[in-house]
């Protein structure tokens, strides 16, 4: 194998664990633009919780903000964000900012990975041309190109990178082959070829797409059956007694796959003259559960007589998941933000998230749970394992008289909270 130094550009949830896998078996540096997070990495400390203490400690993986560390690499991985703007197009700085960096120090024979999600075409329409023209080199002549979607699952300890397959793709069969034996040395789970950069690209993103609609169906079927009364965690267990029979469930899709991926297919289908309707109307129904919830609690509020201003809401969780730090696009800020705006006094707790930046990212102050107290009802938007074990006491003496309960995730009986007293909403 040629690969003797690989460089992994950017090190948050992805860029982090492929680093510290890759350097069990090569020379790895791990880059990142953010001095903070080097600093914190380099004082064992990894913020996303994907990297225990010890494995930071046992790894001899260099991380670095210096650009000029990188000049010594011949593979290059780059992971970095690719989030969408404010109109659900594309955003690609970070993404091209990161070729830059790579063309600035790419040599004859290096090889240069993308697992950033990217729209099919987009590594060699957008990527290639930045590394040719910093690099003053030629594609597929002087250095080569391939494209390996990641499939890191935040907060899940059993699907990790090194147990999930791999799939890769590369710009001639040469490149397929370094790729794949590089990966290889490390995933234990096995490798998928794929035929082209261009199918790879597509593959990550109707992986998400697939479970976007997916959930939408199911938040969908949740709004049709909260309208005839009857219970949707009822009917789908029901359901589910049938063997092909999907086992999803209803709720808020954030973070920055599953909520926006889709987007990615649908800006490339678009340039290509063809509207799609079918994941556009999934991504609109997802996008839409935030008010939807927020429409739920304002309504019982009314029909138990507490008056809707200055009422006090708790919501429990602001993470775009559970036992995950992430709050990126997390749908859980608009149940707040519509709250705030009935005027309502909202109190917002999490167990996992950064206090500092969910302020920085929202302007909201985290409380403790332990001192929340006198509410008017409370949410529990995210099935975070501190919340799966409260007992009944410990929700029911944060509430006032009227004992409204708002499980998004179903992770409470609903039947024992209802023995109690409670008036309990679920999707």
């Amino acid at each position: 194998m040629n690969t003797k130094h690989i460089s992994v550009i950017g090190l948050g949830y992805v860029g982090l664990p492929v680093a510290v896998s890759m350097a069990k078996k090569f020379k790895v540096t791990g880059f990142d633009i953010n001095q903070t997070r080097i600093n914190e990495l380099n004082s064992f400390f990894d913020k996303t919780n994907e990297v225990s203490e010890s494995d930071l400690k046992n790894t001899n993986l260099k991380f670095t903000t210096d650009v000029n560390s990188l000049e010594s690499a011949d593979f290059y991985i780059v992971t970095v964000p690719t989030p969408i703007d404010d109109a659900n197009k594309p955003d690609l700085t970070a993404l091209e900012k990161a070729s830059e960096t790579v063309g600035l120090n790419l040599k004859k024979g290096d090889v240069v990975v993308y697992e950033s999600t990217v729209y099919p075409g987009l590594t060699e329409e957008i990527c290639v041309p930045i590394l040719e023209r910093k690099s003053n080199l030629k594609y597929k002549i002087d250095f080569k190109v391939g494209y390996s979607p990641e499939r890191i699952n935040p907060g899940d300890p059993n699907h990790r990178f090194e147990t999930i397959k791999k799939v890769v793709s590369g710009c001639d069969e040469k490149a397929l082959q370094q790729i794949a034996e590089t990966y290889g040395a490390i995933v234990t789970a096995g490798i998928y070829k794929a035929t082209s950069i261009a199918v790879a690209e597509a593959a990550k993103v109707i992986e998400n797409t697939q479970r976007d609609l997916n959930i939408a169906l199911i938040n969908e079927l949740s709004i049709i059956f909260n309208k005839m009364n009857i219970d949707t965690i009822d009917v789908l267990e029901a359901a589910g007694t049938k063997w092909n029979f999907l086992p999803f469930r209803p709720g808020l899709v954030g973070g920055h796959c599953i909520g926006v991926d889709p987007y990615y297919l649908t800006y490339q289908s678009e340039k290509f003259g063809y509207i799609p309707q079918v994941i556009l109307s999934g991504r609109r129904i997802n996008d839409s559960m935030g008010q939807y919830v927020t429409d739920a609690i304002i309504k019982k509020l009314c029909q138990h007589d507490v008056h809707v201003k200055n009422s006090r809401v708790a919501i429990c969780g602001i993470t775009f998941k559970e036992n995950c730090p992430d709050i990126r696009n997390s749908k859980v800020i608009d149940i707040i933000r519509n709250l705030k705006e009935f005027g309502v006094e909202v109190v917002v707790t999490d167990p996992c998230a950064d206090s500092d930046e969910v302020f920085h990212e929202y302007g909201i102050r985290l409380e403790n749970f332990e001192s929340i107290q006198d509410c008017d009802s409370i949410v529990f938007a995210v099935a975070h394992s501190d919340y799966k074990s409260l007992s009944h006491d410990q929700i029911l003496n944060k509430l006032k008289i009227k004992k409204l309960v708002f499980d998004i995730k179903n992770i409470f009986n609903k039947k024992e909270l209802e023995a109690r007293g409670v008036v309990y909403w679920r999707l």
